[in-house]
């Protein structure tokens, strides 16, 4: 049963949010963006602790002398029933929930790791690092290659996401995750980023909005 989340606070408050998948590089309009190249490799993976979710509604706070801290706009799918090797065309099944969240980046300190072949999670694990706007249940009438999205800050568009280009679409992602890990529920899965990726600044105001999806508002401390 997908969790209540009329009331934010109380929600997260009960969460069980063992692990949190993130997707790197997943669609090619961003990897371009980033001056990065496709590789035909299997997709990045990296995580975040629960310390990084964030409630709609409440405030993020960001790092002190980090460098840029950029935004990045993302479907995410809250895993319900678990299982190790799940078949894509099985994994609808194995799902509670979907929604929009931001997967926050410490942008310099990523392009440091990079350059040295470090992993990423300085740039990408750090608290309030994925505010999570709610969830609702997976219905009948929600094609997960069809689904458009956008965030605005301060009023203006910056992204605007469509499912359809993703370059491995959310089906194949769990079958691919499933693979290596035995997924958990209550596991969620940030499944990439669109291009139009920018800059934080303290003060801004942003918002998550999808035609078939909850919304959700947070402001930059």
């Amino acid at each position: 049963m997908t969790p209540d989340h009329s009331r934010p606070a109380d929600a997260f408050a009960a969460r069980n949010t063992p692990r949190i998948f993130c997707i790197g590089r997943n669609y090619a309009k961003h990897i371009e963006e980033l001056g990065n190249t496709l590789s035909g490799k299997e997709s990045v993976v990296f995580m975040k602790p629960a310390s990084a979710l964030v409630a709609p509604g409440e405030a993020i706070t960001l790092p002190d002398d980090e460098g840029a801290i950029h935004y990045e706009t993302e479907l995410v799918v809250e895993i319900g029933s678990g299982g190790r090797d799940i078949a894509p065309e099985a994994a609808r099944e194995h799902i509670a929930g979907i929604g929009l969240g931001l997967d926050l980046t410490l942008r310099d300190v990523q392009t440091d790791l990079k350059n040295t072949g470090e992993p990423w999670e300085k740039a990408k694990a750090f608290d309030h690092s994925a505010p999570l706007g709610p969830m609702i249940a997976l219905d009948d009438d929600i094609d997960l290659a069809d689904l458009h999205f956008e965030l605005t800050i301060d009023g203006e568009v910056r992204q605007h996401g469509h499912t359809a280009a993703m370059l491995v679409g959310v089906a194949d992602l769990i079958a691919m995750l499933s693979a290596h890990w035995q997924l958990l529920a209550g596991d969620l899965i940030f499944t990439g980023t669109p291009e139009g990726v920018g800059p934080l600044q303290p003060g801004m105001h942003l918002q998550l909005r999808a035609d078939q999806l909850p919304g959700a508002e947070w402001t930059i401390a």
